[in-house]
């Protein structure tokens, strides 16, 4: 039984490897991340690609970590004129003014705590939801903050790597 290999994933299957790097730092800006997806190239299914993503993903230093999340704006700043960032971070789009104030409050604690944007895969998350898990995860020690951060990382991997693979190119 052979299995069709989605259009996204041939193209980046047969990408040269500066073209597939430039596309996957537009998914992941981790060097060491990119570098292993290259490494792994060719893929028989989106489902490889995103096993190679989380193996990927738990292998980076912490450094790696740091260069990934520099990647991504504060959550309620989606960076302007980027089409992936405003859909990721809709639950913000109708949030009310006091909302936006306290999460930029949060992210501005989190930020000197941590050194670091306050990092979570807010797709299909409200604004109150993503607000709450800020103000909850200030609470955490730095290293548990940092395999939190991994964990969210990934899954925003998964569904930019899976639009990829499919051949979204939004």
């Amino acid at each position: 039984m052979s299995t069709r290999i989605p259009a996204g994933l041939a193209r980046f299957n047969s990408a040269d490897g500066d073209e597939a790097g430039r596309v996957l730092r537009e998914v992941c800006t981790s060097a060491a991340w990119a570098a292993a997806l290259i490494a792994g190239r060719p893929y028989a299914s989106t489902e490889a690609l995103l096993d190679a993503s989380d193996t990927a993903m738990r292998e980076l230093t912490a450094d790696d970590l740091r260069e990934a999340m520099a990647g991504h704006p504060p959550i309620g700043r989606p960076k302007p004129g980027d089409p992936v960032s405003a859909r990721e971070q809709r639950g913000m789009a109708g949030a009310s003014e006091q909302l936006k104030a306290e999460l930029l409050e949060l992210n501005l604690a989190y930020q000197e705590k941590f050194g670091h944007v306050f990092l979570i895969c807010a797709t299909g998350a409200t604004g109150e939801q993503m607000r709450d898990a800020a103000r909850a995860r200030l609470a955490n020690p730095a290293e548990r903050e940092r395999e939190i951060v991994r964990t969210e990382l990934g899954k925003i991997n998964r569904i930019r790597l899976t639009r990829l693979a499919e051949g979204d190119p939004s």
